[in-house]
């Protein structure tokens, strides 16, 4: 059975005081200095897992954008040197790119011997490296020095205005080019390094 006292709001709220004044609070403990320093030591370790998983994903799938070296390059056809004339090099893709009467080929600008960057010298008519002497003919083959190969290759590309194309064959050999048919696109894969063969 109720009483007056229950039915009184004023009384029920000063009921409820009494017993929340009296109820114990809650204390969350600190943790200790052990269980701190456990979950620094994890949090170091989980950012050190973390940045070494993104640094070897970012060295094995490496992304270049096109234009820059590793990636491919678009040589504008109309800078094509003519048939045993002086190559055409490109400084920021590492390469010359040369034309023979065997066809086109894009060598890569560095010595086969110890990495040093041979120039073509055109009196000479050839590249000669200035570091130890080694010199290769306009086509990449080797002529005399202490480099070990030919100058390696890039896969080269070539595309017709009539949406034929020609590519670099697997031995790094030259593309045979038809000069009198119109030659849209020139692409040149800097990822892409067939390895000079030994020389003989």
């Amino acid at each position: 059975m109720a009483t007056a006292e229950s039915t009184n709001p004023a009384v029920m709220s000063a009921a409820v005081r009494r017993r929340a004044a009296v109820a114990p609070s809650v204390q969350v403990a600190a943790p200790s200095r052990r269980e701190f320093l456990y979950y620094i030591w994890g949090a170091s370790m989980a950012l050190l897992l973390g940045q070494t998983s993104a640094g070897l994903i970012w060295f094995a799938f490496p992304r270049f954008k096109e234009g820059e070296f590793g990636g491919t390059f678009a040589f504008n056809p109309e800078e094509l040197p003519s048939v045993g004339a002086a190559p055409t090099s490109v400084p920021a893709g590492r390469f010359h790119v040369t034309l023979t009467s065997e066809g086109l080929r894009a060598l890569y600008g560095v010595c086969t011997h110890l990495g040093c960057l041979p120039k073509w010298v055109p009196t000479n008519g050839r590249f000669e490296c200035p570091c130890h002497g080694s010199k290769f003919q306009l086509s990449g083959q080797w002529i005399e020095g202490p480099a070990p190969r030919h100058l390696d290759r890039f896969i080269t590309t070539v595309t017709y205005a009539d949406g034929t194309t020609l590519a670099t064959p697997p031995d790094g050999g030259a593309i045979p080019l038809d000069l009198d048919r119109q030659i849209t696109s020139i692409q040149i894969d800097t990822g892409a390094r067939i390895i000079g063969e030994l020389r003989g």
